[in-house]
C-alpha cells in the first residue's frame, strides 16, 4: 500500500486500542462516536482518509449488537470517504459460537455477521482465536487469524517453574492444547464432555493422568465458566495438586466470575481481547495482545507475512 496508515477505534475496548497505538507510536484517528437523542448510533470521521490504509479496532463484545453497529458504520464511513483499504481489527469475534445450526430453524449468526462486515466495505479481517476456524471460510475477503497460544504458553512458563499436564476441556480443543504443551512442556490430557442444553456442560470421561501433578486447562474462551468449573473439579477429584487455566477470551458472562472465584483454581491467565473483569476475588492475570495486534497491523500495512509471527 502506498497510502498512509490510519487507525480508528470503536467504543468496545478503548484501553486495548490505546495500548495498540502506543506500540505503533502513532495517535489514534479522530472520530466522533456517540448516540443520537433517538438512540441511534452516530459516527463521524474527523480525519481525511482519502487514499489511506485504514484499520478499525473493535471487539464484538457486550453489548454485542451495539458494537457491531458501531463497527459497520465506521467501515461504511471510511469506504464513502474513499479510503484505499479498510481492515477490520476484531480481537474477539462475537457470535462465533453460533457458527452452525444445532437444531432446525436456527440462523448461522457467525456467517451473518461476516456478511454484514463484508457488505459494509471491509477489505480484510484481522482477528484472534476464532472459536471455530471454519469461520474464516465465511468471508470472501482475506482473514488474518492470529493465535494467542504462544503468548499464553510463554506467560505460563514464567509463572510455573516446572512442567504441567496440559488439559483440553473438550475434544475440539486438542490441537490448541497440544500447541500449548509443545511450547510449555509436559504431558497432555483430554476431557470428553457434552452439552445437554445451551450453556450446560456434562463431563463424560478424561484421558490422561494428573495425580500429584500440576494441571493447566487451555481453552479459547471462558463464557459462563461452566465448562471450566466442571474441569477444575474433575481434575482435583483425579488427584491434581494444583490447577491453573489459560484462555484467550475472558467473556465472563452471567455468574462466571462468582463461579470461578469460589473454585480451587490457583491462577487464571486471560488475554485482553475484551475488557477484563476487575473483581479482586478472581485469581486473574491479564496478558495483553496489544504488541501482537500492533505488529500485525504494521505487517499488513507493509504487505509482510503474518505467519512469520508464529514460527
Amino acid at each position: 500500500m502506498d497510502g498512509r496508515l490510519q487507525v480508528f477505534a470503536g467504543g468496545s475496548h478503548p484501553r486495548l486500542a490505546a495500548a495498540i497505538m502506543e506500540q505503533l507510536e502513532a495517535p489514534i484517528g479522530r472520530a466522533l462516536i456517540g448516540t443520537y437523542k433517538n438512540g441511534e448510533t452516530r459516527v463521524k470521521l474527523d480525519e481525511n482518509v482519502r487514499g489511506s490504509d485504514c484499520f478499525v479496532i473493535q471487539s464484538i463484545c457486550q453489548p454485542y449488537d451495539h458494537h457491531i453497529m458501531e463497527m459497520l458504520l465506521m467501515i461504511d464511513a471510511l469506504r464513502r470517504a474513499s479510503a484505499a483499504r479498510i481492515t477490520a481489527v476484531i480481537p474477539y469475534y462475537g457470535y462465533s459460537k453460533q457458527e452452525k445450526k444445532t437444531t432446525g430453524r436456527e440462523p448461522i449468526s457467525a456467517k451473518l455477521v461476516a456478511n454484514l462486515i463484508t457488505v459494509a466495505g471491509a477489505n480484510r479481517i484481522l482477528t484472534v482465536d476464532l472459536h471455530a476456524p471454519a469461520i474464516e471460510g465465511f468471508f470472501d475477503i482475506p482473514v488474518d487469524h492470529l493465535r494467542a497460544t504462544p503468548l499464553l504458553a510463554h506467560h505460563f512458563r514464567r509463572a510455573i517453574d516446572h512442567s504441567a499436564v496440559v488439559v483440553s476441556p473438550d475434544s475440539g480443543g486438542v490441537a490448541r492444547a497440544e500447541d500449548f504443551r509443545v511450547r510449555s512442556g509436559g504431558e497432555l490430557a483430554i476431557i470428553a464432555k457434552r452439552h445437554p442444553d445451551t450453556d450446560a456442560t456434562e463431563t463424560l470421561e478424561m484421558v490422561g493422568n494428573v495425580e500429584g501433578k500440576t494441571a493447566v486447562i487451555v481453552d479459547d474462551m471462558i463464557s459462563t465458566g461452566g465448562t471450566l468449573r466442571v474441569a477444575i473439579d474433575l481434575l482435583y477429584e483425579r488427584g491434581a495438586s494444583d490447577v491453573y487455566a489459560a484462555s484467550t477470551h475472558g467473556i465472563f458472562a452471567d455468574q462466571a466470575v462468582q463461579l470461578l472465584a469460589t473454585s480451587q483454581l490457583r491462577r487464571l491467565f486471560v488475554c485482553d481481547t475484551v475488557p477484563p473483569p476487575s473483581d479482586p476475588s478472581l485469581p486473574l492475570e491479564t496478558i495483553t495482545v496489544a504488541p501482537l495486534l500492533a505488529e500485525s497491523i504494521m505487517r499488513i500495512h507493509k504487505d509482510l507475512s503474518i505467519s512469520a509471527l508464529f514460527i
